[in-house]
């Protein structure tokens, strides 16, 4: 009697085709419950406020940073300007 091959793993099974890990967890994706996402989509959202915030508040502070970045910013984007 003739057997099969295995089934191949599911797409999203955190295994590559050569059989090592990928790193993703498909689990702790799906295992979360509705209230848990929502707490982490609020404290995201609260840590990027305060992200943007603290950025504001640099810029602010030292202005002499924040302009010689603006000016080295102006001076990359001409460098990479097409002819």
């Amino acid at each position: 009697m003739q057997e099969s091959a295995p089934d191949p793993p599911a797409s999203g099974s955190g295994r590559r085709n050569d059989g090592r890990d990928d790193g993703r967890d498909d689990d702790a994706v799906t295992d979360l419950t509705p209230e848990q996402i929502r707490e982490r989509l609020r404290r995201r959202a609260a840590f990027l406020r305060e992200l943007a915030e603290a950025r504001e508040l640099r810029e602010r502070v030292t202005p002499h940073r924040s302009r010689r970045a603006r000016i080295h910013a102006a001076l990359r984007r001409r460098t990479f300007r097409s002819l």
